[in-house]
Parts: C-alpha cells; sequence; structure tokens
C-alpha cells in the first residue's frame, strides 16, 4: 500500500523579487525544526513578480499551525510580501452551484466520495431541480433558487446568504449557467471557479459549441478560470483541448466537449485546494 501523506503547511509568498528570498524562507523553516517537501518558485521578468509555494512537513516543526502566520510576518515585512499559510490536513468547504446539466456535478461528487478531493460539500445550490436526485444520492443538502431577470437581486441574495451559513470557503460553478453580478462577486467572500465550455479567449458568451461548429475547427476545448466581474476573462487556472472533424455535428461537439469539462473543472478544483495557484493581475502562476 502508497505510504500516507504526512501533515504539513503550503506557504504561499507572492512579491517583487529581491535576492535572499528564497534563503530567508528556507532559514525560517530550518530555524524552527521544519523539513522542505516541495518548494517552487517563478519570478515573471516583465513586471518582477515573484510567487512561491513551499511545502513543509508540521512533525518536528516548533511552532504551532496557528502561530506560524504571526512567527513569519517579520520576514514577510522586510520583503513587503503578500503570503498565506495552509495547513494541507484542513479539508476546504466547498459550495457547488448548478443548473440543469449534471456531468460537472456529478463528477466531482464522486471524486469527492472517492477523496480523490479533499473538501468538504457542505451545500449544493441550484436555479432548477433538475439535479435534485444528486444531491440526495450523495446526501447532501440541496437548495433551489429560481431565477428570473427580475428577481435575480434577490436571489443573488439567498444565495449569497446560504454559502455564508454554511461558511463556504470555494464556490464552483459547476455549469451554473448564471452571469454572477459585480456585487456578487464582491460579496461573496471567497473564490469562484467556473467552468467554460469553450478554449479561452475564443467563443466567449453563450453557445460557444454552436460558434466553434460554424467556424468549422478542428481543436475545440474547455477553460476553468476564477470569476471577475469581466465574462469569461478571470484568471485561468486549466485548460484542455480535444480533437474534432468535419464529420462531427453540434451534438458531437456537445458530447466530447463534457468529457473535457469534466477533466478541467476537477483538475482546477485540485490545484485550488491543494494551494497551487497564485494569481497576480489577470494571469496564474500554477504549480505542479
Amino acid at each position: 500500500m502508497p505510504s500516507q501523506k504526512k501533515d504539513s503547511i503550503v506557504l504561499l509568498i507572492h512579491c517583487k523579487d529581491r535576492k535572499g528570498i528564497v534563503a530567508r524562507v528556507a532559514g525560517f523553516i530550518h530555524d524552527f525544526g521544519g523539513n522542505i517537501l516541495d518548494s517552487d518558485h517563478h519570478t515573471d521578468e516583465e513586471t518582477n513578480d515573484f510567487l512561491m509555494r513551499m511545502e513543509f512537513a508540521t512533525e518536528g516543526f516548533q511552532i504551532p499551525a496557528d502561530d506560524i502566520p504571526s512567527a513569519f510576518a517579520p520576514i514577510a515585512k522586510v520583503f513587503q510580501m503578500d503570503y498565506e499559510v495552509h495547513p494541507s490536513s484542513r479539508r476546504t468547504r466547498v459550495g457547488l452551484l448548478v443548473s440543469k446539466q449534471d456531468h460537472c456535478l456529478a463528477d466531482l461528487l464522486q471524486r469527492h466520495r472517492r477523496d480523490e478531493l479533499h473538501i468538504d460539500i457542505p451545500v449544493i445550490i441550484s436555479n432548477h431541480d433538475t439535479c435534485a436526485s444528486w444531491a440526495d444520492l450523495f446526501k447532501i443538502p440541496f437548495a433551489v433558487y429560481p431565477v428570473t431577470k427580475e428577481s435575480k437581486p434577490q436571489q443573488e441574495r439567498q444565495v449569497l446568504a446560504i454559502l455564508k451559513e454554511h461558511r463556504v470557503e470555494l464556490v464552483v460553478m459547476a455549469r451554473y449557467m448564471q452571469i454572477l453580478s459585480a456585487d456578487f462577486i464582491a460579496q461573496v467572500g471567497c473564490p469562484v471557479i467556473n467552468i467554460h465550455h469553450s478554449f479561452l479567449p475564443a467563443f466567449i458568451g453563450a453557445n460557444p459549441y454552436r460558434q466553434a461548429y460554424d467556424r468549422g475547427v478542428k481543436i475545440i476545448g474547455a477553460t476553468a478560470h476564477y470569476t471577475t466581474q469581466d465574462l469569461d476573462e478571470g484568471p485561468i487556472i486549466e485548460q484542455d483541448v480535444i480533437r474534432v472533424g468535419h464529420r462531427d455535428t453540434v451534438e458531437d461537439l456537445v458530447r466530447k466537449g463534457r468529457d473535457l469539462e469534466e477533466i478541467v473543472l476537477a483538475r482546477a478544483v485540485r490545484r485550488h485546494i491543494e494551494r497551487r495557484v497564485l494569481v497576480y493581475g489577470r494571469k496564474t502562476v500554477v504549480f505542479d
């Protein structure tokens, strides 16, 4: 049997590049008895942004996990770092948003049941009751808030309230076919990941498979990105593609695209919860 993964701390850092950053961070971990398990960093030479992910074992580390942020603060101040400290043993609370299409929802729920994704799913929220049976099957609370153009502000307030009630730390739009308003994004208080059924920035907006078919493309794709106030323009986390041909109908593109959407969304969620994604500006660094 494979050995069980050690409990660890993930330290994420973003600052302007300067000499000595890696040495000071590694020295901090060494000085308090830590053992580095994984380390990666990147410097954007155009912007001079330095981004780093360092993971170290909790065994033997002399500072309790809750006290690490304050202990690291003096180093962060010297380098003017934005930083985050995340215990790997802590499960992320994920709220799922879905409409009528259930393939991404079903895939995430099955990965969750197999514990492939180290998450808790306290609630599934929809604007239709179509996917209620999946929630029943996996014994997860399911909330339905129908939405119209006129009721959208009230509906979003209801969704926000239940997300906060369940202390959700990540929202995943598993083919939730609604555009979240700027007010929603500003108030949700946690990242939101969306799966878009095209290889962004191509074919943004509605019906991308029809758009792709009409253009006779030879490759279609799927994109998982963080949701921002700009439609389909948030920082990209994960993408993949599949070849299509002249014999493929729109329905064939949709069928092939569904497989990609599941895989790409699951990868994005995994990379987020493993704290492998750092956002800077409109871009991301995604550490392997």
